[in-house]
């Protein structure tokens, strides 16, 4: 298996990763953990609770565009470093997302979001510019 297809997994994998710390968030809630009516809690979550619940969001939205760059650039035959470093720079990129989502650096997410999205618009277009 290739390295982008390997980031294409890792990045499904960022899923259950930025579901911890909204976890986190809605077991240190009065009565624990709502397994129940987990998104009803997750509505009354405030602070840092909410952005963990805003930075889940967000990867699991980001995930498609990022998904179809791959596949394009896997179903073209497409390979080369750039490419590889392009996919690593995406999981890189949206750990950091993550971290600066649920730390209030707000700047520094939005930064961090851009790239992220302009890796995935690049993989999309590799093979106009390979």
């Amino acid at each position: 298996m290739t390295i982008p297809l390997w980031s294409l997994f890792f990045a499904a994998l960022l899923h259950g990763f930025s579901k911890l710390p909204l976890i986190i968030a809605q077991a240190k809630q009065p009565g624990g953990y709502n397994n129940r009516m987990p998104r009803e809690q997750q509505n009354q979550l405030n602070d840092w609770g909410q952005r963990a619940l805003a930075a889940h969001q967000n990867q699991i939205e980001s995930f498609p565009l990022f998904a179809a760059g791959v596949l394009v650039i896997t179903a073209t035959g497409l390979s080369s470093s750039t490419l590889t470093l392009l996919c690593l720079t995406y999981l890189v990129a949206r750990v950091l997302f993550i971290f600066f989502y649920i730390k209030n650096l707000a700047t520094y997410r939005s930064l961090i979001w851009g790239i992220g999205f302009i890796i995935s618009l690049a993989l999309i277009c590799a093979p106009a510019w390979a």
